[in-house]
């Protein structure tokens, strides 16, 4: 009997820690997933200034080499823009992806949208270079979150299951 109580509480603790780590495990990617977009759209600058590709082909070739997230939302964009212009493509496709965007996050990145091919290749490129700039602070907000919070929540987890396990003792 003694045995699994023993392992009840460690099970206890151990499940609470996971659940702490999975909650901090959204401040770490929250902040990847920016350095990673940032990245994407970097490359798409570069190249829709120098191949004059159409943009559902850049944006294939950008998320066959951005895997995750991110490589998720151009590739949906791409798949999109066969039926719908790009802007509206975008937007549809940060919705319908998975990611760990806050609202403010979303909002900086849906604001592409409104020039993505609408205006000459200029105009998109410094429209990217906005956003871009926007991102740039919004990454700073995410690392410094992840620095505040990634620590907190695995600790909360594992002294609220060391407390249950304390007071089932």
């Amino acid at each position: 009997m003694l045995i699994l109580k023993i392992l009840l509480l460690a099970l206890i603790v151990g499940v609470s820690s996971m659940i702490g780590i999975l909650f901090s495990k959204k401040y770490i990617n929250r902040e990847k997933e920016i350095r990673e977009l940032k990245a994407a759209l970097s490359m798409f600058s570069t190249k829709i200034k120098f191949t004059y590709e159409p943009i559902p082909s850049l944006f294939m070739e950008i998320a066959n080499k951005n895997k995750g997230n991110v490589g998720n939302i151009f590739a949906r964009a791409a798949e999109i823009m066969k039926e719908k212009p790009a802007g509206e493509a975008w937007e549809q496709a940060l919705c319908d992806t998975n990611n760990n965007f806050n609202k403010e996050d979303m909002e900086v990145i849906k604001s592409l949208s409104k020039m993505l091919g609408q205006t000459d290749i200029e105009g998109q490129i410094s429209e990217i270079e906005v956003v871009n700039e926007f991102l740039s602070s919004q990454l700073e907000k995410a690392v410094e979150e992840r620095r505040k919070n990634e620590k907190m929540y695995r600790t909360l987890g594992i002294v609220t299951g060391l407390t249950i396990a304390i007071i089932l003792i």
